[in-house]
C-alpha cells in the first residue's frame, strides 16, 4: 500500500478527531487536583491521556495546517505556531505531572498543591520556580493559538466552518476562568474538544471525497484493452 499525502492527512484528521474525544473524556467526573490526588492510579490514568491527547491534536493540527497553506496565509501560520507550541508546552507539562508531581506529593504537598494551582487559573501560595512561566506560556499560547488558528480556519474555508468557529471561541473564552470563579473550569474544555472532533472528521472526509474523485478520475483516463479476435 503507497502512501500519499492524501492518506497522510486523513490520518491527520482521525487523530483529531481522538484528541478531541480524549479532551472530552478526561473532563468527566475530573477529581480536584492536589496532592492526595496525586499519588492515586486514576491521575496518572488521567495524565497519560492528557498527554496522548496533545500529541494527537498536535498532529492533528499539522494536517490541517498543511492541507491548506496558502489559502490561511499569514494569519494561519502564525496561529499554528502558536497553538503549535501550546500541545509542545503541554506535553511537557503533563509529562512533568506524570513522572515528577507524584513523587514530589509525598514528601513536598504543598508545592504540589500550588503548581496545581497555577496550571487551573488560581494562584499559589509560595513559589514554584519556573512553573509559573510553563502554566502561563502554556495558557497564553492555547488562548492566542487556538482563537488565531480558529479564526484563519474559518476564513480559509477549506474544513467546517462551524467547528472552525467553536475552536476560536472556545479557546477565547477561557480568558474569563479566573473571573468565574464559581463556574467549572472544566467545562470550557467542551467547546475546544468538540471543535477539534468536528474539524477532524472534516479534513478525514475532504481528503477521502478528494481521493475517491481523484480514483474516479484515473479509472475514467484508462484505456481499454480489447482482446485479440
Amino acid at each position: 500500500m503507497s502512501i500519499t499525502t492524501t492518506k497522510i492527512a486523513r490520518a491527520a484528521g482521525l487523530c483529531a478527531v481522538a484528541a478531541g474525544l480524549l479532551f472530552l473524556a478526561v473532563q468527566v467526573n475530573h477529581p480536584h487536583l492536589d496532592a492526595a490526588f496525586a499519588t492515586t492510579p486514576e491521575y496518572l490514568l488521567r495524565q497519560g491521556a492528557k498527554l496522548l491527547m496533545s500529541i494527537l491534536a498536535l498532529i492533528g493540527i499539522t494536517g490541517m495546517y498543511l492541507t491548506q497553506t496558502r489559502k490561511m496565509g499569514v494569519l494561519g501560520l502564525l496561529g499554528y505556531l502558536l497553538f503549535g507550541a501550546c500541545h509542545l508546552i503541554m506535553m511537557s507539562v503533563e509529562t512533568i505531572g506524570a513522572v515528577v508531581l507524584p513523587v514530589l506529593a509525598h514528601g513536598a504537598p504543598g508545592y504540589v498543591n500550588d503548581v496545581f494551582a497555577a496550571a487551573t487559573g488560581g494562584s499559589p501560595t509560595e513559589g514554584i520556580g519556573l512553573m509559573t512561566a510553563l502554566s502561563l506560556a502554556s495558557a497564553g499560547t492555547y488562548i492566542a493559538g487556538g482563537t488565531i488558528f480558529g479564526i484563519a480556519l474559518f476564513r480559509a474555508g477549506f474544513l467546517a466552518r462551524w467547528a472552525a468557529a467553536l475552536l476560536a471561541a472556545g479557546t477565547a473564552a477561557t480568558i474569563a476562568i479566573p473571573l468565574l470563579p464559581m463556574v467549572n473550569e472544566r467545562l470550557f474544555a467542551v467547546p475546544t474538544g468538540v471543535a477539534l472532533l468536528g474539524l477532524g472528521y472534516s479534513l478525514w472526509r475532504v481528503q477521502r471525497t478528494a481521493n475517491d474523485a481523484a480514483l474516479g478520475l484515473s479509472t475514467a483516463s484508462a484505456p481499454v484493452k480489447h482482446g485479440a479476435k
